[in-house]
């Protein structure tokens, strides 16, 4: 696959009401290769942009699921297969006393699943993004809100993307090299 010339289109916005509003229209438009930047989270901005929910809760279960018949297979294989030892007349497989080894195990996998989930679902590490090139863009930890379209978006035709968000009413629309 042949990386476009440039990154995208970015439109910069002076209020978290318009960056909504403008990705709002975008989705409508039918821009699906689109991302948006803010010094906060807002909560309206993702069913705004349309993205999909994440899997990131199913990854911690899976890693949880793992950690828990992991933790309590290891205790009955030891307790029971590798060195068996009768104390007290105790039952070789005694279920109350892995509980909390087992749950502790559940607990470990599935936080280590999440931060590792995360890391892969994000995409990261990503040490630079082609966002940084747009020199204003050092803004949006601060009090700007920005809207990029990407330009392996099936529908970026550089010219019309550009009157199109221009027509959003953003401050500036910035060109992202690559």
């Amino acid at each position: 696959m042949r990386m476009p010339p440039i990154y995208g289109l970015m439109a910069e916005f002076e209020d978290p009401t318009a960056l909504v509003a403008a990705a709002q229209r975008t989705h409508r438009e039918g821009y699906r290769r689109v991302d948006a930047y803010s010094p906060f989270p807002i909560e309206e901005l993702h069913d705004a942009l349309g993205l999909p929910h994440t899997r990131l809760p199913l990854v911690v279960l899976v890693g949880g699921l793992i950690g828990c018949v992991g933790g309590y297979a290891l205790q009955d294989w030891v307790s029971a297969v590798a060195y068996p030892l009768n104390v007290g007349g105790r039952p070789l497989h005694s279920w109350p006393a892995f509980v909390p080894v087992t749950f502790e195990c559940a607990v470990l996998v599935a936080a280590l699943a999440a931060v590792l989930g995360m890391l892969a679902l994000n995409g990261l590490p990503m040490p630079h993004h082609p966002v940084f090139n747009v020199p204003r863009f050092a803004l949006a930890s601060r009090n700007r809100f920005f809207l990029c379209i990407e330009a392996a978006d099936p529908r970026f035709d550089s010219d019309e993307t550009r009157r199109f968000l221009e027509s959003l009413g953003p401050r500036e629309v910035t060109t992202v090299a690559n």
